[in-house]
């Protein structure tokens, strides 16, 4: 019983500790094997790097094969050119990257807990974003019409 216990609190306190260290994080997302940080992709797009909107509604369900074809026959494009190719799920809180870093296909993904990522309302085609507005998409700020929330106030 003593035993059986102490490994309940054992796994409790290793779940408490992996939600403690995720809290600092913006959002975990898989990169090939390992962890990184979706604040990673911004300020890491090399110079001349596009990055595209696949417009309409994507099938979450698809990997890097099933995604890796829809860039190349719905966008036109080559999936290992180094761009950067937005899709978005049905219900609009999901969004996925797929990136050719140079050394192999990168898969992200991001889920909002509250309200929907802004698409466009096209439902075929793509559109192309700078990084300041990848990010707040990201952020789940509507990135064609951002409002500042407060003044900005400077003393002088």
């Amino acid at each position: 019983m003593w035993r059986r216990r102490a490994a309940s609190d054992a796994r409790l306190r290793r779940d408490v500790a992996d939600r403690d260290r995720c809290v600092g994080r913006r959002v975990a997302l898989r990169v090939g094997c390992g962890i990184a940080t979706m604040s990673v992709v911004p300020t890491s797009v090399p110079t001349g790097t596009r990055i595209w909107l696949a417009a309409g509604v994507t099938d979450m369900r698809k990997g890097f094969t099933g995604l890796g074809a829809l860039v190349q026959n719905a966008l036109a494009s080559n999936p290992f050119c180094g761009h950067l190719f937005l899709f978005r799920g049905r219900r609009g809180d999901l969004l996925k990257i797929l990136w050719w870093d140079g050394t192999g296909l990168c898969l992200m993904a991001k889920r909002l807990e509250r309200g929907r990522f802004i698409w466009p309302q096209a439902q075929s085609g793509s559109v192309s974003l700078s990084a300041a507005q990848l990010s707040m998409l990201l952020e789940g700020i509507d990135w064609r019409h951002p409002v500042r929330t407060a003044d900005v106030m400077m003393e002088v």
